[in-house]
């Protein structure tokens, strides 16, 4: 894999899953950080419809220092553990749906008060963390407060949203037009020395392409020390992952879950399906690996897909395809054992090996035993 580091020219416009029709709906939805299927749309651009694509990312990356999503299982700094592993708890005995993870909760810690989990004044909660603090969190759990703090508010969330309105008027008059006349979108623009960052299985030189609706353009180019910082997070983790006992998966790209009911139709939901709850409800059921999940509200994903004919002679075209909910990156999951993805087995149907292969579903392993 070949790291490279995206820099927008200009502002980016990223719709979301929502279906937009000017005069119907005022306002057309954005997402942000934008996903795989965006990101290789905007690489076939210049190697061609033909190219197949092996994406780690989308990430963050300030100057030559990847940023991860922030984790989400944390109140302030302090890391949330499900019922269960911290012994003595005093909420043990309280009612959950077991049915559902198990509930998480914070750990007793002595002469420590919740007013400590809040930030000092002047400063702000990061929601992107340095790949340096991500990899002591893989190692010891833990996330020192200062690591999450900065006094710069443009580092809690390194772009601002632009909200642009277009207007079209009546022939021969000033006035807006009843149909079609009036909508508003929202474009991103990033901080300064900011950019995306993205592995390919694929050698490309510096060069500019299109990234996003309206055709904006980016500078793509080669960054070798984005490499080494993945290689010091993702080392660790594959050792944590191949170790035995209590681990925790973090989500650090959007995690898409799907599963067929039937032919017509499809779920997603907030983890693997084939990670089943340690806790069962019955006798007959198969106690699993997962204990507890901590997660916030999904990501809705539209992609296309080509149509498998052409029509009366014409191309083959780029049709909707179902859109799908992901769960968002910084989602964690709580597990007695590691457990791969049916994703990365080389059984799944390509269909679903090609969530991974866009970059979706990375995750990213603590081993709760060590801490």
């Amino acid at each position: 894999m070949y790291w490279y580091r995206i820099t927008p020219l200009d502002v980016l416009m990223f719709r979301d899953a929502k279906p937009f029709t000017p005069g119907e709906r005022a306002w057309a939805g954005s997402i942000f950080p934008p996903n795989g299927h965006t990101i290789a749309g905007a690489l076939r651009g210049i190697t061609g419809d033909s190219a197949k694509f092996q994406i780690k990312g989308v990430f963050l990356a300030y100057e030559d220092t990847l940023y991860f999503p922030r984790p989400l299982g944390f109140v302030g700094s302090t890391p949330l553990l499900p019922l269960g592993w911290i012994p003595d708890s005093p909420l043990s005995q309280g009612y959950w749906n077991p049915l559902q993870p198990r509930p998480l909760v914070k750990p007793r810690t002595e002469g420590k008060r919740d007013e400590e989990d809040e930030p000092e004044p002047g400063y702000f909660y990061r929601q992107f963390l340095p790949s340096e603090a991500i990899a002591t969190y893989l190692k010891t759990g833990q996330i020192a407060k200062p690591d999450w703090l900065t006094q710069d508010q443009k580092a809690v969330k390194p772009w601002t949203v632009e909200t642009r309105s277009h207007n079209t008027l009546e022939e021969g008059t000033r006035q807006v037009k009843d149909a079609d006349g009036y909508f508003v979108e929202n474009a991103v623009r990033m901080a300064p020395g900011w950019s995306l960052a993205i592995a390919l299985n694929q050698v490309l030189e510096k060069t500019v392409i299109q990234l996003g609706g309206e055709g904006h353009r980016a500078i793509l180019e080669p960054c070798q020390p984005l490499e080494e910082k993945w290689q010091a997070v993702a080392s660790v983790s594959d050792r944590n992952f191949k170790k035995s006992g209590k681990a925790i998966a973090y989500l650090v790209t959007p995690g898409v879950f799907e599963r067929k009911q039937n032919q017509s139709q499809a779920t997603c939901r907030a983890w693997p399906w084939e990670w089943k709850l340690a806790h069962t409800v019955n006798g007959n059921q198969k106690p699993g690996s997962l204990v507890s999940v901590a997660t916030d509200k999904a990501v809705a994903i539209s992609c296309r897909v080509r149509e498998t004919e052409s029509k009366q002679g014409q191309s083959k075209q780029s049709i909707p395809a179902p859109q799908v909910f992901a769960a968002p990156p910084g989602s964690l999951y709580y597990l007695n054992q590691p457990e791969p993805l049916f994703q990365d087995s080389h059984t799944a149907p390509h269909h679903v090996q090609r969530w991974r292969q866009l970059g979706y579903s990375e995750l990213l392993w603590i081993s709760h035993e060590d801490q």
